[in-house]
């Protein structure tokens, strides 16, 4: 007769397998990529127009001042924003770093699909979802092969 294997019991569970973090990473980037794109899209009307208005976010997004509306409740109520009824929102410190940091990582990763060859038109539009989901390593390897944008 053949052994009998010993069931290992719950403390000996096995890690996730690699596809398992590959999806959880993806969708914790996902997660995070509405909040990212709506910081750096208040960044850059504050910088064009000296101020963020819902209107013209909703405008900008291609959604409805509903959506926005709601997103920047949340959005506040994350510490990344100043909304009063009937003002300009205004980004926070940590809001401003924020945009900040994808910005900068949206510059590395198009500098990089230029790099690459990628035609300008599609390098514009792949960096605009690639900068949410690669990791500070590719984004530091992009950085180095590319160099500066």
């Amino acid at each position: 007769m053949g052994k009998r294997r010993k069931n290992p019991g719950p403390s000996a569970v096995a890690p996730p397998p690699p596809a398992a973090d590959r999806f959880r990473r993806t969708r914790a980037a996902h997660a995070s990529e509405r909040t990212e794109d709506y910081v750096e899209a208040i960044a850059q009307l504050e910088q064009e127009q000296g101020e963020a208005r819902v209107g013209e976010l909703a405008r900008m997004m291609g959604v409805s001042h509903v959506t926005v509306s709601r997103l920047v409740t949340r959005l506040a109520k994350d510490g990344l924003v100043d909304a009063r009824p009937y003002r300009p929102m205004t980004l926070t410190r940590k809001g401003r770093q924020l945009a900040a940091q994808m910005a900068e990582r949206h510059r590395v990763v198009l500098a990089f699909l230029r790099w690459l060859g990628v035609p300008e038109r599609h390098a514009q539009l792949d960096a605009e979802g690639i900068e949410h989901h690669v990791s500070e390593a590719t984004i530091s390897a992009m950085r180095a092969k590319a160099g500066p944008g």
